[in-house]
């Protein structure tokens, strides 16, 4: 690096360093131009090539100095600053920092020979290999999963932050060790970007099925992979059916719950399904089942049950595919975690409870 002062052209070549002063050990490492007066005398402090020294007296106040600093670009305000460092790309394994190796020309742009050529295809097949690291089978899944995350944002037209942020969601259940069994990586990627569409508030209808017509997996496993990346990893998203009791309830038959007992239902069965993402119970299973389990576990806490599982499936269909074993399963969970997490099976503290939360 070179850093050129112009006060250095009225200097003669006396007043330079000499091979002897040049050959010291540096005292400092950062760019000479932010010290412009000698410590000793106070003289004014020119820079020569990659030597900083005083004009008067000689002493060399930076020589061979090493940039350690970033390369800073203009990308606009980010928070408080004006300036951000060069940003690295999620959606790729290594963040973009890979090396990448030219094909048919050298670093000056000259073309290959055909001996050359043969040469630089064996280094990019073997560093193309390689470049995976030691977990590269994981690694390349979520290769692939990173370039589903890449095609329904495209297929969508969801804005760069969007998909970038779903690219992080999938970075984040792979470190966790989501994918395996019934949660497949085509799944969480398509649930990773119905987080990042929530996350950010755009105002897209039935964006679930809009996501499930571009990601290589059912709408029902897309969502049950929403739940269980914000579930599992803690992420502070809102959540994709935030109605999913609601619209349970009003997918029964009439008459199933009269008024007042639909309310109380509903509202120990809101309380019951905030348990079941703290807990939590079902992770792995769309958020419409478990809020069905939340419904009927609720009518058996209450006296006198009025609902029961094959009227609860009837009114979930419709959103998400379920089945009586789901619903009769969760819902016993859902009551095992009320009784752990109050100490007791009287619904009026869960009621309490929703009260003190919606205040």
């Amino acid at each position: 690096m070179s850093r050129t002062n112009a006060s250095e052209k009225t200097v003669s070549d006396a007043q330079l360093p000499s091979p002897a002063e040049r050959g010291h050990t540096p005292t400092v490492e950062h760019a000479p131009s932010t010290r412009a007066v000698c410590p000793e005398c106070e003289s004014q402090v020119i820079t020569n090539d990659e030597t900083s020294f005083c004009t008067a007296c000689g002493l060399v106040v930076a020589d061979e100095w090493v940039d350690r600093s970033p390369t800073l670009n203009d990308l606009g305000l980010v928070g408080d600053a004006d300036q951000s460092i060069e940003t690295v790309d999620p959606l790729r394994t290594d963040k973009g920092l890979h090396t990448k190796i030219g094909r048919n020309t050298d670093g000056h742009g000259n073309p290959l020979s055909n001996e050359q050529w043969e040469t630089v295809q064996r280094l990019r097949k073997w560093h193309k290999r390689m470049q995976f690291g030691a977990k590269r089978k994981r690694t390349k899944r979520l290769n692939e999963g990173l370039r589903d995350v890449e095609m329904i944002g495209g297929n969508l037209g969801l804005p760069d932050h969007v998909t970038k942020q779903a690219a992080r969601y999938l970075r984040r259940g792979s470190e966790a060790r989501l994918p395996g069994g019934r949660m497949a990586w085509e799944s969480l990627a398509g649930g990773a970007v119905l987080l990042a569409v929530r996350d950010a508030a755009l105002d897209r209808e039935a964006i679930d099925e809009a996501v499930a017509t571009y990601a290589k997996a059912p709408r029902e496993r897309v969502c049950a992979a929403a739940r269980k990346l914000r579930c599992e990893c803690a992420l502070d998203v809102p959540v994709t059916r935030p109605d999913a009791v609601v619209t349970v309830l009003e997918g029964l038959e009439g008459g199933a719950l009269p008024g007042a007992r639909a309310v109380r239902t509903w509202q120990l069965a809101q309380h019951l399904l905030a348990l079941a993402d703290r807990v939590p119970v079902g992770p792995g299973t769309p958020r419409a089942t478990v809020a069905g389990a939340a419904l009927y576990a609720a009518d058996r806490l209450l006296d006198g049950s009025q609902l029961t599982q094959p009227q609860v499936v009837a009114a979930v269909e419709p959103i998400v595919p379920t089945s009586r074993h789901r619903i009769g399963r969760y819902s016993r969970e859902l009551v095992d975690a009320y009784k752990a997490a109050h100490g007791t099976d009287d619904p009026a503290v869960g009621l309490e409870a929703g009260r003190d939360s919606r205040r």
